[in-house]
């Protein structure tokens, strides 16, 4: 499948968009819990940008030096990001540490990421500087780590050229099976991709288009879809931390509303999570049918919860012709294929056993959702083990090939190899078919579930859970394993559980009832666990291999009989977790 020619790019760099776009008068609005809000133009944050350029010149950082950013979702985000960019570095957004209770796992995560980037220094704030410190002694950053503050200061400023084809961003990608890689994209790489995201989501003619967006900002879903392409279009955009939507998701929706917002991407759990957690007290005057692009995607997607999401909120004006589930990942600075805007989610139903046992798709029970067709300038195959393209309706891996791809894994010659052929095509580690054109996900190569000699995908078993009493949204995994005395892999499923403690047990066995309802198999242990337990990557995705891992291990605990208010505090503790925006996204 190939997408339709790549409108011409406008700007060859980043900063080069950042000086065009400083001309206008459009710019960024911060909203926090109390929805106060802040603006800031972007003529402002050019401005500051080229101020923390300068202090991180006069510091000793050169051009290509790689900048680590740990930072929430604020002003000082967007005086690192665009600061390093104006020195001629390259930022390398990191997630800062959210559960204080995993510090020692998070300070090894970190240091390895600063140390395989070869970070110069770090950027953040006080308050997370506090918490670095093991991270930052492991890594020894050749600068050290500063605040942005204290970087920024003086009125000097600095605005460094460089050439389309220099690094201009170093993101993680999401590990949900790996440990996170170190992914390089180019200034032209950037371009393309906002280009083509511009193409895909035609603007409304007349005023300039609103983003609204509680995305985290390091990672590809916020920081690329959000930020740079508010910057491309250009337009302005409404920014909420995330921490902010977790607490109150309806928080999300009044944005939208208040500032009659354009388009607005989250993963799947988010619409569900409003569907759980939004009350209609909280949506007195708020008016949704201004969001013609609800993107839906980083993680799979559910049918039924997008079919409630729209009985829920097309009363405050939502129409399920917004809907559009999306695929993409890092490796591709992000979207890969997008369906047509305004026709709302298309399903396929297919027969998951033959789907499982022979990867053929025919009629059958099991509702599947398309994630479209190739973006403006992309080609995306489905291969089978040889390497040979496969026909429609034939389940394969999905290989990616545009100008929006990496240049590779920085520094690792050897992972970029594998999955990066010399002739431009990328082995996205996804599973998949086409059907009519567009494509259709059915899982990861690496996480597959393999009973009785068929491959079943963990989302298969995971999406008939969305709905289950007693289950956190979006907080469950299936996995395959070997039980003791068989040599046959069977199936398990662990599962975070939701509200005050009551009967475990039966909560356990309703899991058991609506896997073998929507699947026909049975699994064979059902565990609970407390809220926050599952490991996930840093765009809050769940890393199944490291929670069967874990569970082998003894690792992850069942629920400790805790009072309502002790549930209180631990789901708060957990909250930031639970939100890790970008997609494999």
């Amino acid at each position: 499948m190939r997408g339709p020619p790549l409108p011409p790019v406008k700007y060859g760099t980043v900063t080069e968009m950042l000086g065009a776009t400083a001309r206008t008068e459009l710019g960024l609005t911060f909203v926090d819990a109390a929805e106060k809000e802040t603006a800031l133009s972007w003529a402002d944050v050019h401005r500051r940008a080229q101020r923390t350029a300068a202090g991180l010149h006069r510091l000793g950082v050169g051009v290509g030096d790689r900048v680590a950013i740990l930072l929430p979702t604020s002003p000082g985000f967007m005086d690192a990001f665009f600061g390093a960019l104006l020195a001629g570095a390259v930022p390398v957004p990191l997630y800062p540490p959210v559960r204080l209770g995993r510090l020692e796992e998070y300070h090894r995560a970190t240091a390895r990421m600063l140390e395989v980037t070869g970070a110069a220094v770090v950027l953040t704030e006080l308050k997370v500087k506090l918490l670095l410190g093991a991270a930052v002694e492991a890594a020894r950053p050749r600068l050290g780590c500063r605040t942005v503050e204290e970087v920024s200061r003086g009125d000097d400023a600095l605005c460094v050229s460089v050439r389309p084809q220099a690094l201009g961003l170093i993101q993680f990608s999401s590990g949900s099976t790996v440990d996170p890689k170190p992914v390089a994209l180019t200034h032209a790489a950037l371009m393309a991709q906002v280009a083509t995201l511009e193409a895909a989501s035609p603007l409304p003619p007349g005023t300039p288009p609103v983003g609204v967006s509680w995305l985290p900002l390091y990672h590809d879903m916020g920081l690329i879809g959000c930020l740079l392409s508010a910057l491309y279009y250009p337009g302005n955009l409404v920014l909420i931390p995330p921490e902010v939507f977790l607490a109150r998701p309806a928080l999300w929706l009044r944005a939208i509303s208040r500032h009659k917002g354009f388009i607005s991407p989250a993963p799947n759990f988010a619409y569900g999570l409003c569907l759980k957690r939004v009350k209609d007290s909280e949506l007195e005057g708020v008016e949704l049918s201004t969001w013609k692009h609800a993107l839906n995607g980083a993680e799979p997607v559910s049918l039924e919860t997008l079919r409630r999401f729209v009985d829920r909120f097309e009363r405050w004006g939502f129409s399920s012709s917004a809907l559009r589930p999306v695929y993409g990942l890092s490796e591709a600075s992000l979207a890969v294929t997008f369906p047509p805007g305004g026709r709302g989610p298309r399903s396929l139903a297919v027969d998951a056993a033959v789907l499982a046992r022979e990867g053929r798709v025919v009629e059958g029970s099991r509702a599947l959702v398309s994630v479209g067709s190739p973006m403006a300038g992309v080609e995306v195959q489905v291969r089978d083990e040889q390497g040979l393209v496969l026909p429609e309706l034939r389940v394969g891996r999905v290989f990616a090939r545009g100008p929006s791809v990496m240049a590779g894994y920085y520094g690792d010659a050897e992972a970029t190899a594998r999955a990066l052929s010399p002739d431009g095509w990328l082995d996205t580690g996804d599973l998949g078919f086409v059907a009519g054109g567009e494509l259709y996900l059915t899982g990861r190569a690496k996480d597959l579930v393999i009973i009785r000699g068929a491959n079943h995908s963990p989302q298969a078993f995971e999406e008939c859970l969305h709905a289950v009493e007693g289950v956190r949204t979006g907080c469950a995994v299936a996995l395959g394993f070997a039980p003791q005395g068989s040599e046959d892999e069977a199936l398990l499923v662990l599962a975070e559980r939701a509200g005050a403690e009551g009967d475990d047990a039966a909560v356990e066995e309703r899991v058991r009832a609506a896997v073998v309802a929507g699947t026909g198999i049975r699994p064979h242990t059902v565990r609970l666990l407390e809220p926050g337990t599952l490991p996930r990557t840093s765009s809050g995705k769940l890393r199944r291999s490291e929670a069967l891992r874990r569970y082998l291990a003894g690792e992850l605990k069942p629920p400790r009989k805790v009072s309502t208010v002790g549930l209180a505090v631990e789901m708060a503790k957990s909250a930031l977790a639970f939100v890790r925006s970008e997609q494999e996204g």
